[in-house]
């Protein structure tokens, strides 16, 4: 095309009244209004203060209207509000871990010009339901943008477990290094920064990468202030959104004047560095590291103590020493990357050592599936009510798919979430698989619900419900039926016992919002909890939470 033409058509599109053009590019993605941008000079200056065009934008991405218009007051421009979106919003969703076995399901979701990471604290459902009650919640991390819309900033919460701080919550700064617009897994690594020769934090062996991070750690860490706590973490109105835009200018500039830059050298000749002084999330420890680490470094030849899929033996593993020396400054960072990862049905197969979250594939209703998606529920009947001989009961989230197999189509309702005090079943079970090809004719056991409304089943679908078995990881299962009530609930009832499992489809976004803030566990742990354990490992914390109730 002759330069003649494109300033022709630049001229036609230059014509267009903005509400058109806003118009116009709500069919386009952000990378074609770049790409537009590129064909000419006067296009690029209008497409680059084009903010009706860019708003469209946001709004397609991003939260509403009334949040949209006070993120832009924070930063240049509605194109930097657009970056910052649609470099984030492939981190949105349900993340979980396989440890503890009772529950680890973190949810990540817009804060103010952020992204915030809770994790949904295993409990009970409060007697008078699940839309009444207060779902809770703790922070994991969060992610904020800078003035031109990047996300840079990283946030890790966690606990301090030193004698004198009484376990006040702490933030742990450090860097993005990456978002993958297909990520499925989230890893918490250290950064060397400016390395000559880039040696992968993977690579180190488990015992290695788990003292830096603990070390690391401890050397960053900002107390947070009684002022900063109460904030809350994501707007829950609109009065919230003035509170917020001042914690993010509070978070960056703490980012920003949290200690010096010290040369390697120096921390070499002053192996206590930065001790009783400010801190920086990179801090150029490296020499400290060399000598602080000699005397774990010869217990590391023995390899990766927790094995997993990665396999044992030195030669996998980098040696430390190569790693600090590879570069001046090391921090805390956060890289969102796609790993090919197999599964069982929608359970990511995990490493059991690597710091990580891994992304579950959230699918809403279609035409054909309508069920599929997050639910959350209880046992017994009626739904969430308790009873003499259970006062409380546990809250379980199931995320239920569809597959195909041998022909037939099933709805598989997996196990995410557990609210006991001792885990029944693992993370990932099948609590029940039904053909929504096989109609039923089971009669429902119950005439009536908890207001003494009369139940109306519109569906009956036959499968199998999970019942104790061959161990811990194989358990049995045993005759029962789906039925889809009315009011649009779900009541899976195992034939034989008749227990009953009742589930809503959840907003998970609301429930948070309008839930109760609760303490982290310790940073590095409260990222990726890698010890086995099949108790619920944050019940310890519930009573002396630094947050506000609710944050």
């Amino acid at each position: 095309m002759s330069g003649d033409s494109l300033e022709d058509g630049a001229d036609f599109f230059l014509s267009l009244p903005d509400d058109v053009l806003a118009l116009v590019s709500l069919h386009l993605l952000p990378r074609d209004l770049i790409s537009l941008s590129l064909a000419s000079r006067r296009l690029l200056a209008a497409v680059s203060t084009g903010e009706k065009s860019w708003l469209a934008q946001c709004r397609r991405l991003g939260p509403p209207l009334p949040q949209l218009r006070r993120w832009r007051s924070a930063v240049s421009s509605y194109l930097s509000v657009c970056r910052f979106l649609s470099s984030a919003a492939s981190l949105l969703g349900v993340w979980v871990h396989q440890n503890p076995e009772l529950g680890n399901v973190v949810v990540l979701l817009w804060g103010f010009l952020s992204v915030i990471a809770v994790r949904v604290i295993p409990q009970e459902i409060n007697p008078l339901g699940l839309e009444a009650g207060r779902l809770l919640y703790a922070p994991v991390f969060e992610i904020v943008a800078d003035d031109d819309g990047s996300p840079t900033f990283l946030f890790l919460h966690g606990r301090n477990d030193s004698p004198d701080s009484n376990s006040v919550e702490s933030l742990y700064p450090g860097v993005v290094r990456g978002v993958d617009p297909n990520c499925n897994v989230l890893l918490l690594e250290i950064d060397v920064r400016d390395a000559a020769d880039l040696i992968p934090f993977s690579k180190l062996a488990f015992g290695d990468r788990r003292r830096l991070l603990d070390l690391v750690a401890g050397r960053v860490r900002l107390k947070l202030s009684p002022d900063l706590a109460r904030v809350p973490l994501f707007p829950r109105c609109q009065d919230d959104l003035e509170v917020l835009a001042e914690r993010r200018l509070s978070l960056i500039r703490m980012h920003k004047n949290s200690g010096v830059t010290i040369d390697c050298k120096e921390a070499e000749a002053a192996p206590d560095c930065g001790r009783g002084s400010k801190r920086r999330d990179f801090s150029s420890m490296a020499g400290y590291l060399r000598d602080g680490f000699m005397q774990f470094l010869r217990r590391s030849n023995s390899g990766n103590r927790n094995g997993g899929s990665i396999g044992s033996g030195e030669s996998r593993h980098a040696q430390l020493n190569e790693f600090l020396s590879s570069g001046d400054e090391i921090g805390l960072s956060l890289r969102a990357t796609h790993m090919r990862l197999t599964t069982y049905r929608v359970w990511p197969n995990m490493h059991d050592n690597r710091f990580a979250l891994y992304k579950l594939p959230l699918h809403g209703p279609s035409a054909g599936r309508e069920y599929a998606g997050l639910w959350g529920g209880t046992f017994g009947w009626p739904p969430g009510r308790p009873s003499e001989d259970k006062p409380g009961k546990a809250l379980f989230f199931l995320l239920l798919s569809y597959e195909e197999v041998d022909g037939r189509l099933l709805l598989i309702a997996t196990k995410i979430l557990e609210g006991t005090h001792y885990v029944l079943h693992p993370n990932g079970s099948s609590m029940f698989i039904v053909n929504v090809n096989e109609p039923a004719s089971e009669e429902f056991p119950w005439e009536t619900d908890g207001e003494s409304f009369k139940i109306d089943v519109k569906h009956i679908f036959a499968g199998e419900g999970i019942a104790n078995g061959y161990g811990f990881r194989y358990p049995g299962s045993k005759p029962g039926s789906l039925f889809v009530l009315q009011n649009g609930q779900l009541a899976f009832v195992w034939q034989e016992s008749k227990a009953v499992l009742t589930l809503q489809r959840l907003d998970l976004e609301e429930l948070l919002r309008k839930g109760d803030c609760v303490a982290p566990l310790p940073p590095i742990a409260n990222f990726a909890y890698l010890t086995k354990s099949y108790s619920n490992v944050f019940a310890g914390f519930h009573n002396n939470s630094s947050c506000s109730s609710p944050r």
